[in-house]
């Protein structure tokens, strides 16, 4: 893990950077989509690929289920991310509405609830009673202290749109690498096979020593991770397609 210098921590923290850091509004990130779309798109082609070489069809038939799986799953998990945090905002937009009706209706019993909140944290006397004074004394301000303590949950998330767009182009690009060397006919199937396993490979150690350097973990270890996870499903999916191709006696192609 690389570690920061102290020397660029303390600039970090000096006061003024820190009041224009906490001035900032805080925009939502979309790293975690990108990184779940690709990942989902390499294993949902390559799988598809390895049930499909596994079962013995040919690279064309191989070829039309990797992309009709490609873009339907791509779709699908796109629209999955949409409702989820659609949902996820539609719940702290609720919760707002309630506290706001709580606030105006029962005021006493809302300070109590800012009261022992800050008193469970250790505040006490006199200075526990300015906390709850200077927070009840801003509604924003006390609606948002009431989303964090009491439910746990933020008032900022990530635009629903930009999440599905992010995931659904993520899967696309991702997965359609293992289905690239599909398109040239004149390889062997075996040879075609092993050059997407190869790229499918070299995708997910990729986004395995991304994710690290994004969120600073161990390159190697994040890469082979990933390339353990998605090598995984992919022999899974062969494994079925073989024994399936046995049992029902399909004919190689």
């Amino acid at each position: 893990m690389n570690r920061i210098s102290k020397e660029d921590l303390y600039k970090e923290h000096q006061p003024d950077v820190i009041r224009k850091r906490l001035n900032t509004t805080v925009k939502s990130q979309n790293i975690s989509d990108a990184i779940l779309g690709s990942i989902d798109g390499c294993v949902t082609t390559f799988a598809v690929v390895s049930g499909a070489f596994g079962a013995g069809f040919s690279s064309t038939v191989a070829l039309v289920l990797g992309f009709a799986n490609l873009f339907a799953d791509g779709f699908s998990m796109a629209v999955s991310n949409f409702e989820s945090i659609k949902a996820q905002r539609e719940y702290i937009e609720d919760i707002i509405h309630n506290e706001e009706e709580h606030i105006n209706r029962i005021p006493e019993g809302e300070r109590e609830e800012i009261r022992q909140i800050f008193r469970n944290k250790g505040f006490e006397g006199a200075i526990l009673e300015e906390i709850v004074n200077t927070i009840s004394s801003n509604q924003k301000l006390w609606i948002e202290t009431m989303l964090t303590e009491e439910h746990g949950v933020h008032k900022a998330s990530a635009n629903p749109w930009k999440s599905a767009l992010v995931t659904f182009l993520a899967f696309l690009a991702a997965g359609s690498i293992p289905l690239l060397p599909l398109f040239y006919a004149e390889w062997e199937i075996e040879q075609q096979f092993i050059t997407s396993a190869i790229l499918a490979g070299m995708v997910f150690f990729s986004i395995g020593m991304l994710k690290s350097i994004l969120f600073r973990k161990p390159p190697l270890f994040s890469g082979l991770s990933t390339l353990l996870n998605g090598s995984m499903a992919a022999g899974l999916a062969y494994l079925t397609g073989y024994f399936l191709r046995e049992a029902f006696g399909i004919l190689l192609v």
